[in-house]
């Protein structure tokens, strides 16, 4: 290996094989060379399912590169605990939207950009800011070993969901992820739904479309399309060994990894695109500048990707959440314990499209809008919301609804726990005001089982929610 080659070279001539895009590779896998890189793993990007089989330590980076992928790298880091924020634009009419028109993609993103910009700056928090095919990450850390991460990590809400995930992580590459690793990631869990409920306050009056926490389906707006910004921390749903986060100066393929362009054929309907750095240059200048090789690798010579370390803002990140209305309601939250309910416990006189998503979850159990819409019912019906959790999990664990879901890799405890809370907290501090909880919402959200169901209402839920 040359004095400035700091990945392999790749075993074609490529994009992958310019020596500055390979250097920059290095520095968001967390050291200068593959031999200091602090991720632990390296794969192909989330388009695809998660595939142990494809997990490599990132010394293996190079046939990656020589397979001209798309790549990723563990959310799991050796030394450090990696914060990701993931906001993107979510057309459920059109999902290709965001790649045929990025212009309006990333316009209707902007308010909800300025907003977490003002939100970090105000913590002390200088993030590393990518451009991706369809919004913006924001990724920083701080060491493991740090006061702020031994803070974090006591806030660990549950050490037996912790041990479950752990537990699924197994051999391979990812047994080097630690139990204490799991439970760092289990607890930046809240302080990463604190941001998102900030984000989501702010935002929504200033956007044109709705500003949700994670891709939950809404109607039709301004736009008649059901678009709108996503801030996604669903990563923060699942065992620490399964997520992982979009490289930057990679190929983005998801379009086509996700069956998304018909046909499957690269590069039909779609240009190439990168994701890349957002670094001095306007939304706009990065939406060109990402569709230009030449562009990209010069952008490769004078923009690092090294994930800045963030202790003393994420400090007062910690600071302000664990005095914040969400803190209090997270250790309600974990007075209860997460046990299964069973359907002679359920209450008769469900609204329909309840009792129809309990008997039939399969997929729409799945999508976060039918874990909001259960919570929604059973916390107007007086349940705790751990209760509710537990009655998910229930779903989830039973086989004979043909999930689709590798559950030995994912823990359905974990799932459920994390999209209740999420749900329940958004309700109990005033950030979800129940727009759209009513029939004609839940039926242009595809949960309402049909017009036989005509007097069927969620109106009386609803009030009970509102003056609660």
């Amino acid at each position: 290996m040359g004095k400035n080659d700091v990945l392999p070279a790749t075993s074609m001539s490529s994009f992958y094989s310019d020596p500055a895009i390979r250097r920059r590779l290095a520095e968001y896998l967390g050291g200068d060379s593959l031999d200091t890189a602090t991720a632990v793993y390296v794969t192909h990007s989330d388009g695809c399912l998660f595939q142990r089989s494809e997990l490599h330590p990132p010394a293996d980076l190079g046939k990656l590169m020589d397979r001209e992928l798309d790549i990723a790298r563990s959310l799991a880091d050796r030394d450090f605990l990696l914060f990701h924020l993931d906001i993107e634009y979510v057309n459920f009419d059109s999902p290709l939207m965001a790649y045929e028109n990025p212009g309006h993609a990333f316009a209707i993103q902007e308010p909800a950009v300025r907003v977490i910009e003002e939100l970090l700056l105000g913590w002390g928090i200088t993030p590393l800011h990518l451009i991706t095919g369809q919004g913006h990450h924001f990724v920083w850390r701080v060491g493991f070993e740090s006061e702020v991460a031994r803070r974090i990590a006591g806030l660990e809400p549950d050490p037996e969901l912790s041990r479950a995930c752990h537990a699924r992580a197994g051999s391979g590459v990812v047994s080097e992820i630690s139990l204490e690793m799991q439970e760092a990631f289990a607890a930046m869990a809240l302080v990463m739904e604190y941001l998102a409920h900030r984000i989501k306050w702010f935002a929504a009056p200033l956007s044109a479309v709705p500003v949700e926490i994670t891709a939950v389906h809404v109607g039709p707006g301004e736009f008649s399309r059901r678009e709108m910004v996503s801030i996604d921390v669903s990563e923060y749903g699942d065992p620490l060994h399964t997520r992982m986060i979009r490289m930057p100066y990679t190929n983005y393929l998801k379009p086509w990894l996700a069956g998304l362009v018909p046909g499957g054929v690269f590069g039909e309907g779609l240009p190439r695109i990168r994701a890349i750095p957002h670094f001095e240059m306007d939304v706009y200048g990065a939406l060109a500048c990402r569709g230009d090789e030449a562009a990209v690798r010069e952008l490769a010579l004078r923009a690092c990707t090294r994930i800045p370390i963030q202790e003393t803002g994420t400090s007062r990140l910690l600071r302000e959440y664990l005095a914040s209305d969400l803190r209090r309601f997270h250790e309600d939250y974990y007075s209860a314990p997460l046990i299964a309910e069973h359907d002679h416990s359920l209450p008769a006189g469900l609204p329909a499209c309840v009792s129809d998503l309990l008997e039939w979850p399969n997929d729409r159990l799945l999508k976060p809008a039918g874990i909001q819409l259960i919570t929604r019912i059973f916390l107007s019906l007086g349940w705790h919301p751990r209760r509710i959790a537990g009655l998910i999990r229930s779903r989830f664990v039973n086989p004979a609804y043909g999930w689709g879901v590798d559950w030995q890799e994912y823990d359905p405890g974990m799932r459920a726990d994390f999209y209740t809370r999420l749900f329940a907290g958004l309700w109990k501090t005033g950030v979800d005001g129940l727009v759209d909880f009513n029939c004609v919402s839940t039926a242009e959200k595809g949960f309402c089982p049909g017009a036989h169901h005509l007097g069927c209402s969620l109106h009386a839920s609803k009030e009970i929610l509102s003056q609660t």
